[in-house]
């Protein structure tokens, strides 16, 4: 079937997508793979694809760098329609979606920094200091793993002592 001029326009090898997105041929041929791209092929079975798979692989290397798995940005992704730019209410979307994670992970870290160099709740009790921070190994009975960087609340030491008979 032959193509028209303006779809012929839209279209770009996969050297210049490389080029405008910064990105390695080798790692847009891996994203291909992994369904975030899907190009056509021409007569000659090069690829070609869509001048807005410049904005979908710089916003795959994005939420990469956010911290997002390609599960992810994948399932993201798909909810975007396929032949057309996304538009500013498709990025909305997108970021209101993102923004709770992101929020989430900001959180997290801001823990991680304002308790680094105390104790982080796993229930070790390895540290002289531990019996000040996680007496009677309270952490380890809220379950397993880092409690208190998880967002369990600090049991503090004079409150578990009026608890014991």
């Amino acid at each position: 079937m032959p193509q028209n001029p303006t779809q012929r326009r839209n279209e770009i090898s996969i050297g210049t997508l490389a080029g405008r997105t910064g990105l390695a041929v080798s790692a847009i041929r891996y994203y291909e793979t992994q369904g975030l791209v899907a190009p056509e092929r021409n007569a000659g079975g090069q690829r070609r694809f869509l001048r807005s798979d410049i904005r979908r692989l710089s916003f795959v290397m994005i939420a990469q760098k956010f911290g997002f798995t390609l599960d992810r940005i994948r399932e993201v992704l798909g909810r975007l329609p396929e032949k057309r730019t996304p538009n500013a209410a498709d990025w909305a979307e997108i970021s209101h979606d993102f923004r709770a994670e992101l929020d989430e992970q900001i959180a997290t870290l801001t823990r991680l920094r304002d308790k680094l160099d105390g104790c982080i709740g796993c229930g070790c009790l390895s540290l002289d200091r531990c019996a000040l921070y996680n007496p009677d190994d309270a952490a380890g009975e809220k379950g397993a793993g880092p409690r208190y960087l998880l967002g369990d609340e600090v049991v503090k030491a004079q409150s578990r002592a009026r608890e014991l008979p």
